[in-house]
């Protein structure tokens, strides 16, 4: 299947867990991949392993809480490739915190990078989406669309990426551009197994994040990604797609 041939497609935090994943999924399927993170290393890795299996990746550092490296980013894309047909945002922080002790900066910190972030480059590819008729699959999660306990921040800006896409969907829905979510839960990356976890958190409350299969690694998002950025979801839009596991069943 080579849904993505002759295509480019941006996906951001490419060099780990969801976005490595969807990367190499793409680019397998014939896509030429922009491979976006703030990891040199990570990234140098997954355009290497696209390499190695015949495919075709570029990768670009970029933090995409700053707008004049998205600009930058999304220039050099174009530059190399000539257009853009879809952009998945994968890119993303996650922290826990007792609420009483959350601090302003950590609080500002997740929603620059999972709420600002997705918006600077949403804006920034659209002009070019429009002229592909192109997609954007966002990364929500299933902190969105329920409480996730000492999760805060993370679900604010989650949620925020959830609203902000279903409104960018029916925005440009009549011009051609489709924009999605999907929300994992439940998915084993190096962000969710390196992160840390308040002193008094209530361990009790956690069975509300598990799902029923049990947790699964992200190549498992790659395959629903690939298809809501692929012409095989043609009309889809607006949509958030859970790949939970029965977590929210």
């Amino acid at each position: 299947m080579q849904r993505f041939e002759n295509r480019a497609v941006m996906v951001t935090g490419a060099g780990s867990g969801i976005g490595k994943a969807s990367a190499l999924r793409i680019a397998a399927e014939g896509g030429s991949v922009f491979c976006v993170d703030l990891n040199q290393d990570a990234l140098n890795a997954t355009v290497a392993e696209i390499d190695s299996a015949g495919g075709e990746a570029t990768g670009q550092l970029c933090n995409v809480a700053d707008e004049s490296s998205v600009q930058a980013c999304v220039e050099a894309c174009i530059d190399r490739y000539g257009g853009l047909y879809a952009l998945v945002n994968m890119a993303g922080v996650l922290r826990f915190d007792d609420t009483e002790e959350l601090q302003t900066a950590d609080w500002q910190k997740v929603i620059d990078v999972n709420l600002t972030g997705t918006m600077l480059l949403c804006r920034a590819v659209i002009p070019h989406l429009l002229q592909s008729k192109g997609s954007i699959v966002n990364a929500a999660s299933t902190a969105s669309l329920s409480g996730l306990p000492c999760g805060v921040a993370y679900s604010a800006s989650k949620g925020g990426v959830l609203a902000m896409t279903r409104s960018i969907a029916v925005e440009y829905a009549k011009r051609g551009v489709r924009a999605n979510c999907v929300c994992p839960g439940d998915i084993k990356t190096g962000m969710t197994n390196d992160v840390g976890f308040p002193k008094t958190m209530d361990w009790d409350l956690m069975p509300r994040s598990m799902s029923i299969s049990g947790a699964k690694g992200p190549e498992v998002m790659a395959g629903v990604i690939a298809r809501l950025a692929s012409e095989d979801g043609v009309h889809i839009t607006g949509e958030d797609i859970r790949v939970d596991g029965g977590t929210l069943s």
